[in-house]
């Protein structure tokens, strides 16, 4: 079984469905197997890259998950899409109320040849997203250079204790992120130290420079090195892909 990383944050506007699909189509060009996860409702890593949320989620039902994968931009490059079905999310969060291994159990079942799985998560600390990190094997967290960004990260650092708690040994930390970063401004260098202090290693090295073509790419429904592969937040993200691979 390859690295399952989920990727989380209760905050919106961090970066993470912009880090998830990056990512993802970073390890595709590396040559890895990779499958993207929408476990989203709002299906923005679907539509991000140029797919249409499916009627029903493919976690619900008895078809296969194989079955249920679409074909991105490279041959190695697959898609589970998200649904905007309220009925499915609902059994998704009922049923990871019930059992938090649900997940993790289709997955298996899907995921044989893949060396990287990514969980686009919702932005919340709710019941779906626990489901995911028990579902994976390290959590990687995007966080803005903000004001609030060291609150937002307590907290979310504290339900990834209780997963990491409730089975010992599945699920490690596999970093920070810093995203929209601007050098220039004086709070992005406060934010950047802080963390850096008080986290210290899991953050990653590489940081995500705020770059308009990141946020123009979803909308041509590719990923940014389709879109602008020479472009600052290509780079970035290459750079990610490479740190991510050597831990």
């Amino acid at each position: 079984m390859g690295r399952i990383l989920c990727v989380a944050n209760q905050k919106g506007g961090v970066g993470k469905t912009t880090t998830a699909i990056n990512l993802a189509a970073a390890f595709a060009r590396s040559g890895s197997h990779v499958l993207l996860v929408d476990l989203d409702p709002q299906c923005n890593a679907t539509t991000g890259v140029g797919e249409a949320p499916t009627v029903r989620h493919a976690l619900i039902g008895p078809d296969p998950i194989r079955e249920r994968l679409v074909t991105l931009s490279e041959p190695n490059f697959f898609l589970l899409p998200g649904s905007r079905s309220f009925e499915d999310v609902d059994m998704l969060v009922r049923e990871g109320e019930r059992d938090s291994d649900r997940l993790r159990r289709h997955l298996r079942d899907g995921i044989h040849g893949f060396d990287y799985v990514l969980i686009d998560c919702p932005p919340s600390l709710g019941t779906l997203t626990q489901t995911a990190l028990a579902a994976s094997t390290e959590v990687l967290m995007p966080i803005q250079c903000e004001y609030f960004a060291m609150e937002g990260l307590t907290q979310m650092i504290q339900i990834i204790r209780k997963v990491m708690e409730a089975d010992p040994g599945q699920l490690e930390f596999g970093g920070i992120l810093l995203t929209m970063y601007e050098p220039d401004l004086p709070l992005t260098e406060e934010v950047d130290a802080e963390v850096r202090e008080f986290f210290g290693d899991i953050v990653f090295d590489t940081v995500v420079p705020r770059d308009v073509t990141l946020a123009e790419a979803p909308s041509h429904g590719c990923s940014v090195f389709d879109y602008a592969p020479r472009s600052r937040g290509a780079r970035a993200y290459l750079e990610l892909c490479m740190e991510v691979m050597e831990i």
